[in-house]
């Protein structure tokens, strides 16, 4: 929720906002994806494989949408980075409280 929170506030900013911000912002979230999908898709993982492969999909949608946020320079393009944020970390979340 961090990462989809510092994205949505630079989204909502993005004129006012310095290179440097931008940057910080996707960059952080770049961090947490790989972390989150070297994980999930590493030999010691408990996962299905089909959800590994399913994050991994996405980790290279998120990496490629970074790309392209980036070189665009278009707001609108964060909003497809902050809702897979937010539906992964609902995910976890009504997950950890099931259990």
């Amino acid at each position: 929720m961090k990462a989809a929170a510092r994205l949505q506030l630079i989204k909502d900013e993005w004129s006012e906002a310095s290179l440097a911000e931008k940057d910080d912002a996707l960059v952080y979230n770049r961090k947490l994806w790989s972390i989150l999908v070297t994980s999930a898709t590493s030999d010691e993982s408990q996962l299905p494989q089909d959800v590994k492969n399913n994050i991994a999909s996405l980790a290279v949608f998120v990496f490629k949408q970074t790309i392209t946020v980036i070189t665009t320079d278009d707001a609108e393009k964060m909003n497809s980075l902050i809702s897979i944020n937010r539906a992964i970390a609902e995910g976890l979340r009504a997950r950890a409280e099931a259990e």
